[in-house]
Formats: structure tokens, sequence, C-alpha cells
């Protein structure tokens, strides 16, 4: 089992009800990722649902979520020949964290695109910022590997860039990407509102992501972008691309901008 299987193991207790122990170390702050929450939410609808893959996930943050034990529940509100839809949350402590609506389905492996867009350009790995990770630490930069492009990093330096753009490349230790993978890579970057000058905590209100296909063995590119900042709201879209250079993932999500 790899580290990141434990961190987001479920345990069935009873018909629809599971059991997680959130691990702080995906958290920002003390704050647990939000993708990290998706990838739960993954998880217990593999075990539930009789479809493999979560084709379509809405999801709805409540409130943050800290590292310990929690609860996920899953109700099946349709079951038919091709897709099943969901109903999960999140509930710490009797407070639900997330509510989310997700339909599954099967994906095939290595299907052919009937019709695709190109790539967006992205540097070669070693041509990208390495962030310092500790293995074996206790943060969100110890438990992923993520290489940065440095034409979207100005923020880091005081010198934000003026456009909502992040770039990286992303990958688990010793975990291939899958389905629980990519909810947690669409929401794995920097807001990209730090380079519009932005500074503070930027909590996402509702985030929605599609599967859409199943990922290669490898690196992950993604690129994250947004078209409005506006009044105190962003939104912020994400592709993810597999080392096959197939979209794989696609996310759109709105958040506040600046909380302190």
């Amino acid at each position: 089992m790899s580290e990141f299987d434990a961190a987001t193991a479920v345990h069935r207790v009873a018909e629809g009800r599971y059991r997680a122990d959130l691990d702080p170390g995906f958290a920002f702050g003390g704050v647990i990722n939000g993708g990290y929450l998706m990838a739960l939410l993954t998880k217990a609808a593999h075990d539930a649902s009789p479809f493999p893959h979560p084709i379509s996930t809405a999801t709805t943050f409540l409130r943050a979520g800290r590292g310990g034990p929690a609860e996920i529940t899953v109700e099946t509100l349709r079951a038919g020949r091709s897709v099943a839809t969901l109903r999960l949350a999140v509930v710490q402590e009797g407070r639900t964290l997330l509510d989310a609506t997700m339909t599954t389905g099967t994906l095939t492996a290595g299907a052919a695109a009937g019709w695709a867009g190109a790539a967006p350009a992205m540097p070669a790995l070693d041509e990208c910022s390495t962030p310092a990770r500790r293995p074996g630490g206790d943060s969100f930069a110890d438990r992923v590997e993520l290489r940065f492009d440095t034409s979207t990093l100005g923020w880091l330096d005081g010198r934000p860039i003026g456009r909502p753009e992040m770039r990286g490349w992303f990958r688990l230790p010793g975990h291939e990407p899958d389905a629980a993978v990519l909810a947690l890579a669409v929401d794995a970057l920097p807001p990209v509102v730090l380079n519009l000058g932005v500074k503070g905590w930027a909590p996402t209100v509702e985030l929605t992501w599609h599967m859409r296909g199943v990922p290669a063995p490898g690196w992950l590119a993604m690129h994250a972008g947004g078209r409005l900042f506006s009044d105190g709201w962003f939104d912020e879209e994400v592709e993810i691309w597999d080392s096959a250079g197939r979209l794989v993932a696609q996310s759109r999500q709105i958040a506040r901008a600046g909380r302190g």
C-alpha cells in the first residue's frame, strides 16, 4: 500500500457509511486540502457504486476540515445500466465539511479520442522549479512532487505576472495516477489570483471536476487559468494531461480571494 493509499483509506462501517482519518499531511496551515477530501469521496464512491470512475463530481465546500477522524456518507440517487448518480458528504465532529453529487461510469483505458485539442505548451521537467521536499515530512509539499513552470512563479518574488495563470508537473511518490490522484491534482496548484497580486487565503466555495480518461503512468501536466476576478470572487479552470499527451481531467471552481 502506498503512502497515498494509506492516507485516503476508507472503511465501510454500515451501508452508505464509511470511516476515514483525515491526514494532516495534506493540509495547508492546518486546513485539509479540498482535493484530498475529493479523493476520499472518490474512494468511497468506488466501493459504493457499480461503476468505477467518477465521470463528474460537483462539490460544495461548507467548512474547513482538520486532521482526525471523519465520516463519509454515500446515498445512491439513481443507478442505471451505464451510469449511477450518488450524493456524498464528509462529516467531522457532527459538521458537514463538504457536500457533493457524483456521476460514475466506466472509461476505457487508452481509448482513442474522436477529437482532441492540443495540450498547452509546457517546459521540460528539468527546466522547472522544484520546491524543497522532505521525504517522510508532514506537509502537503512533502507528500506530493510538484515542479512549477518558472514563468508562472513571479508571485513568489513579489512580482506577479499580471495574469491568473499557474502551470506545473505533478505526481505522487510510489503511486501511479488514478481517479483519486486526479481528484487531488485538480486542486493542487496555488490559486491563480496570486499572480494578480492577491494575497491571503483563497477558499474554494464550489468545484466541479470531470474525469475524461484513465491516465497513463508517469507525470501529470497541469494548466490552470482564470477568466474573471471581480468583487472578491475569482474562477479557476484546470486541465490535467497525462504522460501520453491525453486530457484526463478538467475542473472549474469559484472561490473567494484575499481573506487574510
